[in-house]
């Protein structure tokens, strides 16, 4: 379990993350949504001992991610936005290097199943330069997992790429809940959050402003959206009903779409920002 109380970051004059107060389960997909500058890089980073808090604490499985780093880190898995991977080093040569640095044993096959689950194993003995940014992802994912950890943070883990490759990653990480394996993923795509998080938090400015199953925050908006575009100027409404969904159109000189409100429109009406990958 991940717990957090009055978890607070405060940079000179600006506060970053504001009394963050949250419970996540063991084996939870959790997903943390937010416009930029919300605090979701800060929360990551105190949770991953890579940042203290200004006031509050934090615990994973029972240890504080102040007091107690070492035993945080032997129980989490970080898989970072950024590519930071070795690209002159072949697949497996990265997982080992990592690997050795954890001191897991029987490591050759860790590594061995690891390819195998992200359906890397053809390419183990390949160096990574070589790699498309969906392989690279994988390998990514796969590289926070060589230590077996109980909780996996990944931050922003489809950023960039094509739609194809987004559903295999999606698929890799439902198998991670599967496995019992409680993940942290933040994420600028709702469609990603509505289909794989059990929960989400959406943090605006600092703030958590709502925690919630996707389809519950989307039942308590209700409703309908109506949206038209003119003179290349989109223009959006939110409705209670159907019939004054039709209403609302019939004003508008360009082609409408009327369609059930969705988590994007949860999170717009909550921060007044749309997510932008």
């Amino acid at each position: 379990m991940i717990t957090t109380h009055d978890l607070t970051k405060i940079y000179g004059k600006v506060t970053a993350l504001d009394g963050l107060t949250l419970e996540i389960p063991r084996g939870e997909i959790f997903g943390l949504l937010g416009p930029n500058g919300a605090g979701k890089t800060t929360t990551i980073k105190i949770l991953t001992t890579l940042a203290r808090p200004t006031r509050g604490w934090a615990t994973i499985h029972g240890f504080n991610v102040v007091t107690q780093r070492l035993e945080v880190k032997r129980l989490i898995g970080v898989c970072p936005q950024e590519l930071n991977l070795d690209r002159e080093l072949t697949a497996f040569e990265n997982l080992k290097i990592y690997g050795m640095l954890h001191r897991v044993p029987d490591l050759k096959r860790r590594i061995r199943d690891l390819l195998e689950l992200g359906g890397l194993a053809e390419r183990a003995r390949d160096p990574v330069k070589g790699f498309s940014g969906g392989m690279q992802r994988r390998l990514l994912i796969l590289r926070a997992l060589v230590s077996r950890p109980q909780v996996l943070f990944l931050d922003e883990p489809t950023v960039g790429l094509d739609p194809q490759v987004r559903r295999q990653l999606w698929n890799l990480i439902q198998d991670f809940k599967a496995e019992g394996i409680t993940v942290v993923l933040t994420t600028h795509y709702i469609e990603e959050a509505e289909l794989l998080a059990d929960r989400v938090g959406i943090l605006s400015r600092g703030k958590l402003i709502a925690l919630d199953r996707p389809a519950a925050l989307v039942a308590n908006l209700g409703g309908y959206a109506v949206e038209s575009t003119c003179n290349g100027r989109r223009s959006y409404h939110l409705v209670k009903d159907k019939s004054e969904a039709v209403t609302c159109s019939l004003g508008e000189d360009e082609e409408v779409l009327i369609r059930p409100v969705n988590l994007e429109d949860v999170f717009i009406k909550l921060t007044g920002e749309r997510l932008s990958p």
